[in-house]
């Protein structure tokens, strides 16, 4: 089903640009091909150079082609090899992806257990509070209210820019924990909701009031019995999440000025550079496929009564 979905998605994402009003070589031009600075016989040998001289279908059956074989076409705006493109700003998307994904599921996990153990008390109400206004806040209006108050205002951390980690670990860290707390906030706020609800659940069963009677220790209960039993709901929403912070990191890095895969697609929709995006959004579908897929494996480990035939 994994390999099905991503040629689905290839389809979608391929037809969807080609229905965009313009022409891609148009826009790049801009005045030049109208103004008469281009020949007509030049505008043609640039719509052969970049494939937009042939049918529809016969550029999608190029450009997946050359996805197989490594190659991802050269950028209409960027004149640059797509996969050099993406490979210069997928670290940048990857350490803020991995740092977000980490920090949200930890603390969501941690959360949502405190919050049903205790539940009635006032962590359970201050959990549940801080999980519906995670939820609640869009992630852009959350990073410019940061960028106001953390840096304009209080000038606590810096409000653009991205330091790779190979090149100054205490810097990359201070230049990231605006866009990775805007990140994780939403993923944070519903793993802590789900967690909560399944320990519920699990909490209610008969095995574990026999676990109880048996004299185990609350730790023994708790890591043994009721959070490995409660973790299936939650890796689902963890493999979702990862798709919803991809979209996410969208409007972060363009909020924070962050030269990631989300910036490179926003700057190459608006100048339809068709080559650019197709790959991108393939990227990131593959990987949230992958995760889904690793997630979906998972359970057989986390549920002896699961099995795959």
């Amino acid at each position: 089903m994994a390999i099905v979905i991503l040629i689905i998605v290839t389809l979608i994402v391929f037809f969807i640009m080609q229905l965009l009003p313009g022409d891609p070589l148009v826009i790049f031009l801009g005045r030049q091909a109208g103004t008469g600075s281009i020949s007509q016989e030049q505008l043609d040998q640039l719509y052969v150079r970049y494939g937009l001289d042939k049918p529809v279908i016969v550029q999608y059956w190029n450009w997946i082609s050359g996805v197989v074989q490594g190659d991802m076409g050269e950028s209409i705006y960027y004149h640059e090899d797509v996969g050099k493109l993406l490979l210069e700003r997928f670290p940048v998307t990857l350490d803020l992806g991995i740092k977000s994904f980490v920090i949200y599921n930890v603390l969501g996990v941690i959360m949502g257990m405190v919050a049903a153990l205790r539940r009635g008390k006032w962590l359970d109400t201050f959990a549940t509070l801080l999980s519906y206004i995670g939820v609640s806040i869009p992630v852009f209006w959350l990073g410019i209210l940061l960028i106001y108050i953390f840096g304009l205002k209080l000038d606590w951390f810096p409000i653009i820019g991205f330091i790779p980690l190979t090149e100054n670990v205490l810097e990359n860290i201070h230049h990231s924990v605006l866009p990775v707390f805007c990140l994780s906030l939403m993923g944070w706020a519903v793993i802590a909701r789900q967690t909560r609800s399944s320990v519920l659940e699990v909490m209610s069963q008969d095995y574990i009031r026999t676990a109880w009677s048996k004299g185990l220790t609350e730790r023994a209960v708790i890591l043994r019995h009721i959070l490995k039993n409660s973790l299936i709901p939650v890796i689902t929403l963890m493999g979702i999440g990862l798709g919803l912070m991809f979209g996410g990191q969208v409007f972060v890095e363009e909020v924070f000025a962050i030269p990631g895969i989300g910036k490179l697609l926003v700057g190459s929709i608006f100048a339809q550079d068709y080559q650019v995006v197709q790959s991108a959004t393939l990227v990131i579908a593959t990987i949230v496929i992958l995760v889904n897929l690793i997630v979906d494996i998972s359970y057989g480990w986390l549920d002896p009564r699961i099995r795959y035939g």
